[in-house]
């Protein structure tokens, strides 16, 4: 069985992390090989990101879009843990957000005409199996990350979370029919949540 290409994308707070978990445990037990990955990467590209998303250093918008466009080639292309080795190998790949997040985060900022451009044309980015996105309303977002977390990176204050989501939501429209894209509502129990993601997820394999 050939390797899938899933990514996990949803607001900060949105439960990405444990469902991705949940995800993998849950595809395990079905005997698929998985392998769970994130972006920023921990690449040299990613580190740079890192600090600038930790307030460490001062990256403008457009400069955070070209990072994020030069790590997510590396984490496609690196020959030994990359994307694209890995899946070669028949192992799926779950990642912890991909280009949709650049769309949304860089994208409130300066647009996304080009963002988009930049990242579906290139030739060493790949497609997605399936983009699943993990909805929660703002308020609850913020909730968690105030329950979460003793310190908050630059997008999480809810001003900037109520325009990520709107440019989520646009973004996805926009990919709708290109893209295989499941919205699933975030805000309920994880274990319902992950019913969901694992029902999304399984048509891939030929499963229902």
């Amino acid at each position: 069985m050939g390797g899938k290409f899933i990514v996990i994308e949803g607001l900060d707070g949105s439960g990405k992390g444990t469902q991705t978990a949940m995800l993998e445990q849950s595809l395990k037990e079905r005997g698929i090989k998985t392998h769970l990955t994130c972006e920023p990467t921990q690449y040299a590209t990613g580190g740079l990101i890192r600090d600038a998303l930790a307030g460490l250093s001062s990256r403008t918008p457009h400069e955070m879009a070209g990072l994020f466009l030069a790590d997510r080639i590396a984490h496609c292309e690196n020959p030994k843990d990359g994307i694209k080795a890995l899946l070669s190998r028949g192992i799926t790949v779950i990642c912890d957000r991909y280009y949709f997040s650049t769309l949304a985060y860089q994208g409130a900022e300066i647009g996304y005409d080009w963002l988009m451009a930049a990242n579906l044309s290139c030739p060493a980015i790949l497609k997605p199996d399936i983009c699943i996105f993990l909805d929660v309303p703002t308020s609850e977002a913020d909730r968690r990350i105030a329950l979460g977390r003793s310190s908050r990176e630059i997008f999480e204050n809810a001003e900037t979370i109520e325009k990520v989501r709107k440019k989520y939501l646009e973004a996805l429209g926009l990919l709708e029919k290109t893209h295989n894209i499941a919205l699933i509502n975030a805000a309920r129990r994880p274990e319902e949540v992950a019913e969901d993601v694992l029902a999304a997820v399984l048509p891939l394999y030929g499963e229902s």
